[in-house]
């Protein structure tokens, strides 16, 4: 282990090459015995972003429809600004009409800054009883924060969005998480008297499993943190990773579907799981993609046995059936 974790242990965790091994998790039920469990995601970053006029230095390059060029440095960038803005302005509202339609329930990965400038879009997501998450303070890199920096804007963003919301976020979701990302956010949590119910900074299950928190170990009451897996795969952003993405429309609704098409299976022979769709506003938002999405969500709302659910939904039914026990990715009360 990197020195860095030996002189603070607090901070580091062992992989996990094995989790569930071959018989997986059978026991696993979801309510009304549901095949499956589906998490649809909208991640709500427009006005986090990099931005000069947020004090950055430079414009923000990543998840663009035209990525081509470098930052624009001390200025800026109006093209860049207006894009990111269409996915407040049409993009976000568009999913929204679509899936309250379909009356399916998403999450909401809200930057709070991000939505701090419209902030209707959680009062809407509240009144419709979507899920309300944190994807951080501001959609920036958190890797070269100082641990108490990084805790104050953890600080800042649960504030901002219990304001907004009405309740702190049950869920937390980076994308660009720093080494002491895992367990600065349940410390600050508990430090605010709040309760975080999962996390999802990881990508290496087909269902929730327990952690021990690395700052635990000595103490007698542990709480764990449940981690509930996000999906870099079925997720719209690889429509912007250059060489390895999706390249058209269809290529998406496709994999989409023989995920869907697999997971589902598995749970018809009684190996339940959950499937994860990522969504950007400004990405699936425009015209020429969403129907791709819209095709998927009427394909799965004519089969039986699917639960389309928020994550702290699935957390909570997950943590029903298998509260935390220390040492145990999942044990049955």
């Amino acid at each position: 282990m990197p020195q860095a974790y030996v002189d603070h242990p607090e901070y580091g965790y062992d992989r996990d090459f094995r989790g569930y091994g071959e018989a997986g998790l059978p026991d696993l039920k979801w309510p009304k015995d549901a095949k499956i469990a589906v998490s649809f995601v909208i991640n709500y970053e427009e006005g986090g972003e990099r931005s000069v006029m947020s004090g950055d230095g430079q414009s923000e390059t990543n998840l663009r429809e035209n990525p081509a060029g470098p930052p624009r440095i001390n200025e800026r960038n109006y093209n860049t600004e207006s894009e990111f803005e269409y996915g407040s302005r049409a993009g976000f509202w568009r999913l929204f009409r679509m899936f309250n339609k379909y009356d399916m329930r998403f999450t909401l990965y809200a930057v709070a800054q991000a939505v701090e400038q419209v902030p209707e879009v959680v009062k809407r997501c509240v009144e419709e009883g979507h899920d309300v998450a944190s994807h951080a303070y501001r959609w920036v890199e958190y890797h070269d924060f100082s641990i108490e920096k990084e805790r104050e804007w953890i600080k800042k963003a649960v504030t901002s969005l219990k304001a907004l919301s009405g309740y702190a976020p049950k869920g937390w979701y980076y994308g660009r998480n720093s080494p002491h990302s895992r367990t600065l956010i349940p410390q600050v949590y508990e430090e605010m008297g709040e309760e975080l119910v999962w996390a999802s900074d990881t990508y290496a299950d087909d269902i929730p499993y327990w952690i021990d928190r690395a700052d635990e170990k000595e103490k007698p009451n542990a709480k764990g943190c449940l981690m509930v897996p996000y999906s870099y795969d079925c997720n719209d952003f690889k429509f912007h990773v250059v060489g390895s993405g999706f390249r058209d429309p269809n290529g998406f609704h496709t994999h989409l579907r023989n995920a869907f098409d697999t997971l589902y299976e598995e749970g018809e022979e009684g190996n339940r799981k959950m499937m994860t769709i990522g969504l950007h506003c400004r990405i699936i938002g425009r015209p020429g993609r969403f129907k791709a999405l819209q095709d998927f969500v009427d394909y799965i709302s004519k089969k039986e046995g699917v639960w389309v659910a928020t994550r702290t939904e699935i957390a909570e039914a997950f943590r029903e059936q298998y509260p935390y026990q220390k040492g145990y990715l999942a044990k049955a009360k």
